[in-house]
């Protein structure tokens, strides 16, 4: 099995994530229990989100006592040593470790320390998480948890390692040796450590990675911004344009026309986005076109003459004269566009999904729709 490890080495890195506080023996139980599995599944690297306390602890019980190699060496792990590198510790204002997790400030800064290094990892495209969330404070648990949801992919996984009720966190148990050992209780009593059991539950969650392009820095920014995402998924109704009519319909109750020299620019906006090749778009403003002071981008008049032939195919000497390449005439296009939009629909969280909207800086704007391009149909 070690072999066949060896040779699937390079092709996916396992990484494994863990947060732990004063009890190390999570790290190694959920270590032994996927080199349990078939097949086995042995770290590439190691990381332990801790404070500077349980650091210490970990240190001792695992690197000093030689625990951890004791572990590799017994079942053929390849051996994996712990580096300083290897300990994800928050930092407070003043660049200290902090010690525990005691307040809300202490809180926020655990969220937003874990949120940053999973997604820092969940951008490695040849890596597969495994993050334990047995150890440490209830809320490092959470908020490991949670940043796999906003940044987890589909090979990614999230455990809870569970042990027999009289083994749990004893401290002189941190695997199931080969061999039995018989090791005491705190009351004395005596336990075989054949008659231990160490079960890997494996958490189903709620992927979102590469569903939305968050931008957020801080934990509840990022969660704010998911759930504004969310939420303008589920409410915002699929948009159809006919160009034959000269109609925008928004779902099955909001009906209404453009003028085709509009209508023209508005599937224009639209047909760019279809071809963008991001699968879903969130808060991506990528395949937006840039207009200028000087010019637009050259895919809005090339398209916005395609598409006004198809509305107006009869008046060439029009279509001609239309000013395309004027940025200030396609903004009081734009204007008018979201006026007429905004006129029919009148909730303001759901038009903003339909409106043409600007980023960037002056002068040099991007513009697009934030609606995503599955519930867009051009016909």
């Amino acid at each position: 099995m070690v072999l066949l490890y060896l040779l699937k080495r390079e092709m996916l890195k396992e990484v494994f994530i863990f947060v732990a506080g004063a009890t190390p023996q999570i790290i190694t139980e959920t270590i032994y229990a996927l080199a349990q599995k078939d097949p086995p599944i042995y770290p590439h690297e190691i990381y332990i989100i801790t404070t500077s306390t349980g650091k210490k602890i970990i240190k001792n019980k695992l690197i000093k006592e030689g625990i951890l190699n004791e572990l590799f060496k017994e079942y053929n792990i390849p051996t994996i040593p712990l580096k300083d590198e290897s300990f994800i510790v928050p930092r407070d204002e003043k660049n200290r470790e902090l010690d525990d997790i005691k307040d809300d400030n202490d809180n926020a800064i655990l969220g937003d320390c874990i949120c940053s290094f999973i997604k820092e990892k969940a951008k490695e495209e040849n890596s597969r998480l495994h993050c334990s969330i047995a150890g440490g404070r209830k809320t490092m648990s959470f908020y490991l948890g949670s940043a796999l949801q906003l940044f987890g992919r589909p090979r990614d996984k999230l455990y809870h390692v569970l042990v027999s009720p009289e083994f749990e966190a004893n401290p002189e148990f941190f695997y199931k040796p080969r061999k039995n050992r018989i090791i005491k209780t705190h009351d004395g009593k005596e336990l075989n450590t054949k008659d231990a059991k160490i079960y890997l539950a494996e958490l189903p969650f709620i992927r979102l990675g590469n569903k939305f392009f968050l931008k957020g820095n801080t934990f509840s920014e990022l969660v704010a911004e998911s759930q504004k995402e969310i939420d303008m998924a589920l409410i915002c109704p699929p948009l159809t344009v006919s160009l034959k009519d000269t109609t925008i319909q928004i779902g099955g109750d909001i009906k209404f026309s453009l003028q085709p020299s509009h209508l023209a620019l508005y599937a224009t906006f639209l047909s760019i986005k279809l071809g963008c090749n991001k699968k879903l778009c969130g808060n991506c403003n990528d395949c937006y076109p840039i207009i200028s002071k000087t010019e637009p981008d050259k895919r809005l008049k090339d398209l916005m003459i395609e598409y006004y032939k198809k509305i107006r195919p009869t008046i060439e000497e029009e279509m001609n004269n239309k000013a395309w390449n004027d940025p200030s005439l396609l903004r009081q296009y734009i204007s008018k566009i979201n006026n007429q939009i905004e006129k029919h629909v009148k909730d303001d969280k759901i038009s903003d999904c339909y409106i043409i909207k600007a980023c960037g800086t002056h002068g040099n704007k991007r513009y697009g729709i934030a609606l995503d391009k599955n519930k867009i149909t051009i016909e």
